[in-house]
C-alpha cells in the first residue's frame, strides 16, 4: 500500500514538472513570436524602398527592365551602408567648405594690410641750408664753369655756402649717416641717406665728431665743422661743399632747400 502511495505520489511531481515546463515554453515562444514579429516590423520601416535603391545605383544600360533588375540585385545593402556613404560625402563637403573659408580668412587681412600700405602717403620732406651763407658757385652738370683750382672749365653737381672757417655744420633733414669718409676730391664728407629716396652729402670739412656712422639724426643736428680739405676747391675761400641727389642721380639743392 505504501510502496502504490509512493508510485502515485513520483507520478504527480512528474505530471506537474512536465506542465510547468510547457507553460514556460510556451510562454518563451509567444515571447520570441512577439519581438520576431517586431522586429520585422522595424527592419520593414528601416528599408529603403526599390524605387529609392534604384535612384542610387548608376544607370549602365539604356533598358528600364535592366535598371529594375540591376537595382534589385544591390537590395542586399543594408540601410547602414548607404547612410555611411552619404554622411562620408556631407563630411568631405563641410572640409572643402571650412577649408575655403580659412583661407579667404587667411587671405583677407593680407589684402587689406596692402591697401593700407599703398594708401598710406609718403612723408614729404622739408630740407633747410646746412649752414647760413652765400652761394659761391651754383649748381651746374650741362653748363661747364671754371675751377680756379684746376684751371679749367668742368661741370659742379653741387652748391659752395660761403661761411668761415671752424662754422657748424647741420643735417637739412633727418636721416642715417651711411658714410664718413675722406674723398680724394672734396676732402673729408659726411654721407646721409634720408626717405623718399633723397641722399645729401656735406664735403670740405674740417671736422666730423659730432656723429658715427649708422647713426640716426634729426634735422638741424650738428655733424661738423667746415673747413678747408676739398682738394679740387683749394683755392676757394672756406666753403661747405654741398651735393643733393634723388633716387642716385643729381639734383640742384636750390630747388629743396628753404
Amino acid at each position: 500500500m505504501r510502496r502504490q502511495t509512493r508510485i502515485r505520489n513520483k507520478s504527480y511531481k512528474f505530471f506537474y514538472i512536465t506542465g510547468a515546463v510547457a507553460i514556460i515554453l510556451a510562454i518563451t515562444l509567444v515571447i520570441l513570436y512577439r519581438v520576431y514579429n517586431k522586429k520585422l516590423d522595424d527592419i520593414s520601416k528601416s528599408m529603403l524602398s526599390t524605387e529609392q535603391i534604384i535612384g542610387l545605383v548608376p544607370n549602365t544600360t539604356e533598358d528600364k527592365e535592366g535598371e529594375i533588375e540591376s537595382a534589385s540585385s544591390d537590395l542586399s545593402r543594408s540601410i547602414e551602408e548607404v547612410q555611411e556613404n552619404m554622411d562620408n560625402t556631407i563630411e568631405n563637403t563641410n572640409e572643402v567648405n571650412e577649408t575655403t573659408t580659412n583661407e579667404e580668412k587667411e587671405t583677407a587681412p593680407i589684402i587689406n594690410q596692402e591697401e593700407e600700405q599703398e594708401a598710406e602717403p609718403k612723408k614729404e620732406l622739408a630740407f633747410s641750408y646746412p649752414v647760413e651763407g652765400e652761394i659761391s658757385r651754383e649748381f651746374s652738370v650741362e653748363n661747364l664753369i671754371y675751377s680756379e683750382t684746376l684751371e679749367e672749365w668742368t661741370i659742379h653737381q653741387g652748391i659752395d655756402i660761403k661761411a668761415d672757417r671752424t662754422t657748424v655744420v647741420k643735417a637739412a633733414e633727418a636721416g642715417m649717416v651711411v658714410a664718413i669718409k675722406n674723398d680724394p676730391r672734396y676732402g673729408l664728407t659726411v654721407i646721409i641717406e634720408h626717405e623718399n629716396g633723397f641722399k645729401t652729402i656735406y664735403s670740405n670739412l674740417l671736422t666730423t665728431e659730432f656723429v658715427s656712422e649708422d647713426e640716426k639724426i634729426e634735422k638741424g643736428q650738428s655733424i661738423g665743422t667746415i673747413g678747408n680739405s676739398a682738394v679740387f676747391e683749394i683755392a676757394d675761400e672756406p666753403h661747405l661743399h654741398f651735393e643733393m641727389l634723388k633716387d642716385g642721380e643729381y639734383i640742384d639743392p636750390t630747388l629743396y632747400l628753404k
